[in-house]
């Protein structure tokens, strides 16, 4: 089974809440699988803390929202700025619900498994 997602970029503006889905994006990707936090979400930290490239993302529409997604993130850069990323959990039949907003080293920290030699 896929864990379908969109990652939005967005800009960080004075006023607009990392919390709340915002009016105004300016690229949207796709993700077909692994788009929980503890995956998609590490991609995207690590991505931007280590310059690594992220593969299969497909570029859509701004207008493009599937049905079927279970997260939506939010990239939100500004020159001069730290990057954050809101991830969203996408409701069915209730609103979206924000389940995390912070830096993509707090991502790392929350989602990342810690493991030790005995597992």
């Amino acid at each position: 089974m896929s864990t379908r997602a969109q990652v939005r970029f967005a800009t960080r503006e004075k006023g607009v809440s990392f919390s709340e889905h915002p009016n105004a994006i300016h690229a949207q990707f796709y993700v077909h699988h692994d788009g929980y936090p503890s995956g998609l979400g590490l991609e995207i930290a690590e991505s931007l803390l280590n310059y690594q490239k992220i593969k299969n993302w497909e570029l859509e529409s701004l207008n493009t929202r599937h049905g079927d997604l279970e997260y939506i993130y939010y990239i939100w850069q500004h020159p001069m700025k730290d990057t954050w990323i809101s991830i969203f959990a996408v409701g069915w039949q209730d609103e979206d619900e924000c389940i995390f907003v912070g830096r993509p080293s707090n991502l790392i920290s929350k989602y990342k498994l810690n493991t030790n030699a005995y597992g």
